[in-house]
C-alpha cells in the first residue's frame, strides 16, 4: 500500500469516526429533546387533567347548588300556594257559616274593635237581610259595657262579609279578607307550622 492509499484510508477512517461522533451527538441530542418534549407533554397533560377535573367539580357543585336553590324556590312556592288556598277556603267557610254561628263570630270580632265612643256598624247587603232579631240588642250591650254606643247602619257596606266599624271619620274594614290581609304573615307562619311540621 502506497503512502497515498494510507493517507486516503486514514482520512476515510477519520471521516467515519467524525460522522459516527456527529450521528451519536445528534441521536443523543434528539433523545434529550424527545425526553424533554415527552416530559413537557406529560406535565401539560397532567395540568390539563387536573384543571379539567377541578373545573368539572366546580361545575358539578354549581349545578347542584342551582338545582337545590331551584327546588327550594319551587317547594316554597308550592307551600305558599297551599297556604293561600287554605286561606281562601277558610274565608269561604267563614262566609258560609250557619246564620247563628256567623253572627256570633261577628259579635266576637266586633268586641275586639269597640271603642269608648259612638260607633256605626256597616254590614254587607246579604248580611243586613239576615240579621238575627237579638243582634242589635247584643251590640248595644257590648258597646255599653265598653262605655260606648254602637248603631247598626241600614245602608249596605261595600264588602262581601264581616263588617265595617266607623267612629267619626275613622272606619275600620273588618271583612274576613281584610282581617286576614292585615294578619297575613302571621297567618302564613301559623298555617306553615300546622301544615308542614
Amino acid at each position: 500500500m502506497s503512502g497515498l492509499d494510507e493517507i486516503l484510508t486514514l482520512i476515510e477512517q477519520q471521516q467515519k469516526e467524525t460522522e459516527d461522533s456527529i450521528l451519536k451527538a445528534a441521536e443523543s441530542r434528539a433523545a434529550a429533546i424527545k425526553a424533554e418534549g415527552d416530559e413537557k407533554a406529560q406535565k401539560a397533560y397532567e395540568d390539563h387533567l387536573r384543571n379539567a377535573k377541578a373545573q368539572a367539580e366546580k361545575d358539578f357543585e354549581n349545578s347542584c347548588a342551582s338545582v337545590d336553590a331551584s327546588m327550594k324556590r319551587k317547594i316554597l312556592a308550592c307551600k305558599v300556594e297551599i297556604i293561600d288556598d287554605t286561606i281562601e277556603k277558610t274565608i269561604l267557610k267563614l262566609k258560609n257559616l250557619p246564620e247563628k254561628e256567623y253572627f256570633e263570630l261577628l259579635l266576637r270580632l266586633i268586641s275586639r274593635h269597640l271603642q269608648q265612643d259612638k260607633g256605626v256598624l256597616g254590614l254587607c247587603e246579604a248580611d243586613l237581610k239576615r240579621v238575627p232579631a237579638d243582634f242589635e240588642k247584643s251590640l248595644k250591650e257590648m258597646a255599653e259595657k265598653n262605655n260606648g254606643s254602637i248603631q247598626l247602619s241600614n245602608v249596605p257596606a261595600d264588602i262581601e262579609d264581616g263588617f265595617i266599624l266607623s267612629y267619626g271619620l275613622i272606619s275600620e274594614n273588618c271583612s274576613f279578607r281584610a282581617i286576614i290581609e292585615a294578619e297575613k304573615e302571621d297567618i302564613r307562619d301559623t298555617a306553615a307550622r300546622i301544615l308542614f311540621r
